[in-house]
């Protein structure tokens, strides 16, 4: 994750990449997706263990929902609503590439259930495209990879939030053959965007990504204000989940209850005693009880970060700093 950041999105902890795109407007930027000014990424863990990030990139330039809203609806925002689709579809494929030549006709789609390109080192990313061997070679990875990585097969998880007895099965990824957009599409009036997808079963992805990382992803513009508070949602409802499932936590509690109260002297403790020695039992009950897979597991034994972020925040401790307000100015209402 950490040569993900610094490599592929080439992000500068001291913003150096910023100022020089500041000082000359025809400096490449270092990353794939621009100038990258912060990012968060949790890590989680899917039912079978295995370890995925979810990550939100801020690119330097990028507007919130309602000034790009404004900015399309502007004078200007034809020209402006251009720049951005280009922006958007050099950035973000959702097709399966088409054969190279005519050697290139393999139907790829049938390599789905292979994983041979996950586990064999990609192409040099830096090595010449002018040798036509090489542009070839690159190609046909790239075709196996997506098709391997980013093309949606339904499962029972996409319906797991059906209601029994519905009979109208759509899947809960919006990804259906008949989900396809031809091209990104701009609203003058309304300032609304409709992101091209072209395949409707190919999550979106990033051909260099992909090939560097090998691995499946679904990459995502967040220009409207529904997205943001949908990725807000699911970035709050998964750091403040627990990892142990209600009835098992309560099981876990009820031991440590019961283990607390067990001994001859537990009746002739002082009540503090009790209390500090009830809660005690319960934590370590709770830790004992912790559902961890192999994987994370090892992740913590190695070192590596459970989440990763750009920035550093300080703890705000609420109730002392409320307690501190209430104290300095005190309020008969409260």
């Amino acid at each position: 994750m950490k040569a993900f950041v610094s490599e592929l999105l080439g992000y500068d902890a001291k913003g150096k990449n910023i100022s020089t795109m500041m000082e000359n407007a025809n400096a490449v930027p270092e990353g794939i997706l621009g100038v990258v000014k912060a990012y968060y990424g949790c890590v989680e863990a899917q039912g079978r263990g295995t370890l995925h990030c979810h990550m939100m990139v801020w690119v330097e330039g990028g507007l919130n929902p309602a000034a790009l809203k404004e900015h399309l609806m502007s004078d200007g925002g034809t020209v402006f609503g251009q720049r951005l689709i280009e922006f958007l579809d050099d950035t973000i494929a959702t097709d399966l590439p088409g054969p190279y030549d005519e050697s290139d006709m393999d139907p790829v789609r049938r390599y789905k259930p292979s994983k041979v390109p996950l586990t064999t080192r990609g192409f040099d990313l830096s090595a010449s495209c002018e040798d036509v061997d090489v542009r070839r070679e690159r190609h046909r990875d790239l075709r196996l990879l997506v098709a391997c990585c980013q093309h949606h097969v339904h499962s029972n998880t996409c319906y797991k939030y059906q209601k029994e007895g519905e009979h109208d099965r759509s899947c809960r990824f919006e990804l259906e053959e008949e989900n396809s957009v031809p091209e990104t599409r701009i609203d003058y009036d309304s300032g609304s965007l409709e992101m091209r997808h072209i395949d409707g079963l190919i999550n979106g992805y990033n051909p260099t990504i992909l090939e560097a990382m090998r691995c499946n992803m679904d990459i995502k513009f967040i220009g409207t204000g529904e997205d943001a508070k949908a990725v807000i949602y699911y970035i709050t409802d998964y750091i403040t989940k627990s990892q142990l499932k209600t009835h098992v936590a309560y099981a876990a509690l009820a031991l440590g209850v019961k283990k607390a109260a067990e001994g001859a002297e537990y009746d002739d403790m002082d009540d503090s005693v009790k209390a500090k020695r009830m809660l005690r039992k319960c934590a370590f009950s709770l830790l004992s009880n912790q559902e961890l897979s192999a994987q994370q597991v090892a992740m913590y034994l190695l070192g590596h970060q459970d989440h990763y972020c750009s920035d550093t925040f300080s703890n705000l401790y609420w109730p002392q700093f409320e307690r501190y307000i209430d104290k300095q100015l005190p309020s008969p209402e409260c």
